[in-house]
């Protein structure tokens, strides 16, 4: 499921067709690829700061801020005074395909958004035809927050709703399987956006704001073949913005920190 990427220069610079991304982000990708090839689990010890980066051929500073990067979004854990060790992957430690997930792979990330299409559109076909009143409330009020804080442009806060949001359809569709699946999706998405925006969004939040309010309240009139086609344009939409993203940042002169 792993594929080996190009090799980097010393300080992390990548060939010519992936500069658009800085080292550190092409470093982080690396070890990655080396923790899925040398198949250590959860728990194993890797290398120190200096090892990984012989072994990766770049410097210690660049490998210093992978290893970081690696560590916020739950892969790596640093203990201080024992080491650097594989973390395990959401939900997923006894399956070697998930939790060697690249999070910078675009194959890995379309496999992700196809996965996140069957479930999402399941759960808010079930949520429209079982939520309770309640619920569809939450829905409701997580939809209306999306589309304000995203209409104002705040990244942050527009997160924070859209999280509540399809959790909240998750939760009303009466399946913790579901529900636990939308969640494990959601992180390893989150892994992406880190690593390639910054946690900056891929597209425009405003739209998919709007997105929410539709599903709402096609959810709240229990019209559940509507709210399914919404929820499977909302996370279509969410693929193109993506891949737009990847592509202007590909074609830019130079995006690198």
């Amino acid at each position: 499921m792993t594929r080996n990427p190009a090799p980097l220069g010393p300080d992390g610079a990548a060939p010519e067709d992936d500069r658009y991304r800085p080292g550190y982000e092409l470093v982080a990708e690396r070890l990655l690829h080396y923790i899925a090839e040398e198949n250590l689990r959860p728990g194993d010890r890797l290398p120190t700061e200096q090892g990984l980066a012989e072994i990766l051929g770049v410097t210690r500073n660049v490998t210093r801020e992978a290893v970081k990067v690696l560590a916020a979004i739950g892969r790596l854990t640093v203990r201080r005074g024992a080491g650097i060790f594989v973390a395990a992957a959401p939900a997923v430690a006894d399956n070697d395909q998930l939790a060697h997930y690249q999070p910078t792979d675009m194959e890995h990330v379309l496999m992700l958004l196809d996965y996140r299409q069957v479930i999402e559109t399941e759960t808010a076909r079930r949520a429209a035809s079982i939520a309770t009143p309640l619920e569809v409330k939450s829905i409701r009020e997580a939809a209306l927050e999306s589309a304000e804080v995203g209409a104002a442009g705040d990244a942050d806060a527009f997160g924070h709703a859209d999280e509540l949001f399809h959790t909240a359809v998750a939760v009303a569709a009466h399946n913790v399987f579901l529900q636990s699946s939308v969640a494990t999706v959601r992180k390893f998405a989150a892994q992406s956006d880190v690593l390639l925006f910054h946690r900056m969004a891929p597209g425009s939040l405003e739209a998919a704001g709007r997105q929410h309010v539709e599903i709402a309240e096609a959810i709240g009139a229990g019209d559940a073949v509507r709210a399914m086609d919404l929820m499977a344009q909302h996370v279509d939409t969410t693929r193109h913005q993506f891949e737009n993203r990847i592509r202007d940042r590909l074609f830019s002169p130079d995006t690198r920190t």
